[in-house]
């Protein structure tokens, strides 16, 4: 079965909110059998709303909708629907006494405008959202489902969950097989590792699909079978999988579609290890993607933003001399921080960072873009330098992402294990 998703909305457009309903919605469609072919963004407007709609329908079997069905005038989709399936409206008694409860529940006086979201078309099923006031519509026409929900992503993933879904796979079965594989993979750019798959990626079948998903130091590839039942599509998947393995070896560093700083996480609960940072250009930014991941509790021990040299020298027990003699973006200096974390934190790891983000600051001999980053286990530290480009933000996320691969590699490291009892 195939979909596509239409997010409705002006804010969309200009970047005042961004489009988190589609990325849901596709995993969860995914996951249910359902390929996804499209998805576009449209602003509050009828004729572009009747296009999309138009457009989509023509193409796959069922249509997503998220946004524009609020009680304000621009809010237009529902208009935009009724014309598009021809029909009128009705008020609704279930709707209305569900929103009037709902506002009860919540101390709040039902005004004419949320009455009016009551009007539901004629021709469409109408599933109550009993999260928000917004009721789902659903339409049938030729074989393809258009379903409406509204853009608020608590209320649609509701929806989805409890109510979509669920009537998707009583109609359509689980007919199509879709099953994805993921492999880390680091120590190749994209180019190299692209001509080392070469020979692979020319014998893979035409339902079978190989993507490239680039970050800096790491490549995830990601192997997506097509085939019916599931069953096929497993089994195909899971063969190629391991052709991967024999052709990448220990390049190879994970096989779960999660975010380096999950992985690391588990690596380190695994081994029974704690971490700290000691961030200066990045901020704090190590420590937000390490806590970022439920349970980090169990193996983070805390973090230092050392934005500054007597931060550095005070708290951390940088040497002054060094701070003064070769500046803060040095490796005496970063290495110094790692120790000085690893101490004050008391934690088994600890990783630091100091640099030039930009756009400002930089020398000839270490410009901006220049990061070190050092890692401390009990009986050393390891450091590096990197040299990123001029983009604040950019040299920010590559020293994260860098961070956080040398510690998941230093975890692994045997001579860094907790001792045992």
């Amino acid at each position: 079965m195939t979909a596509e998703i239409i997010t409705i909305g002006d804010e969309l457009l200009i970047g005042q909110v961004t489009d988190t309903n589609s990325v849901w919605i596709s995993r969860a469609l995914e996951d249910h059998g359902f390929r996804v072919m499209r998805k576009q963004t449209v602003g509050d407007d009828e004729p572009e709303i009747l296009r999309a709609l138009r457009e989509s329908e023509q193409r796959v079997d069922v249509v997503l909708l998220t946004g524009g069905l609020g009680p304000t005038k621009d809010d237009v989709t529902l208009n935009a629907l009724c014309k598009h399936f021809d029909t009128a409206r009705h008020f609704s008694t279930e709707v209305h006494e569900h929103n009037q409860q709902l506002f009860a529940e919540r101390g709040v006086e039902m005004n004419d405008l949320t009455r009016d979201q009551a009007m539901v078309p004629d021709n469409a099923t109408v599933i109550i959202n009993e999260v928000g006031t917004a009721p789902c519509t659903w339409f049938e026409r030729r074989g393809c489902m258009v379903i409406s929900m509204p853009g608020v992503p608590m209320e649609m993933k509701w929806l989805m969950t409890n109510r979509v879904i669920p009537r998707l796979q009583e109609y359509y079965g689980r007919k199509a097989g879709i099953a994805h594989r993921t492999c880390w993979v680091t120590g190749y750019t994209e180019s190299a590792l692209a001509m080392a798959l070469a020979d692979f990626e020319r014998d893979l079948p035409d339902e079978v699909r190989l993507a490239y998903l680039p970050q800096p130091g790491l490549i995830r590839l990601r192997l997506s079978a097509y085939c019916s039942p599931q069953a096929v599509a497993d089994r195909v998947a899971d063969v190629l999988r391991l052709r991967l393995r024999t052709i990448l070896k220990e390049h190879i560093i994970a096989e779960e579609d999660l975010p380096i700083e999950a992985l690391l996480g588990r690596r380190l609960q695994a081994a029974g290890l704690t971490v700290g940072t000691a961030e200066s250009c990045t901020g704090g930014a190590i420590a937000a993607a390490i806590t970022s991941v439920a349970g980090s509790s169990a193996y983070f021990k805390g973090g230092i933003v050392s934005y500054t040299d007597e931060v550095k020298h005070r708290t951390l027990g940088v040497s002054a001399a060094d701070l003064e003699s070769v500046g803060a973006v040095s490796q005496p200096v970063v290495e110094q921080m790692a120790r000085g974390a690893r101490e004050a934190l008391g934690c088994d790891l600890a990783v630091a960072t100091s640099g030039f983000a930009g756009p400002s600051g930089g020398t000839p001999e270490a410009p901006v873009g220049t990061v070190w980053i050092a890692v401390a286990t009990p009986s050393a530290v390891v450091s590096k330098e990197y040299h990123f480009g001029a983009a604040r933000d950019h040299n920010i996320s590559r020293a994260v992402n860098m961070a956080l691969l040398m510690l998941f590699e230093k975890a692994a490291v045997p001579e860094v294990q907790a001792p045992t009892a």
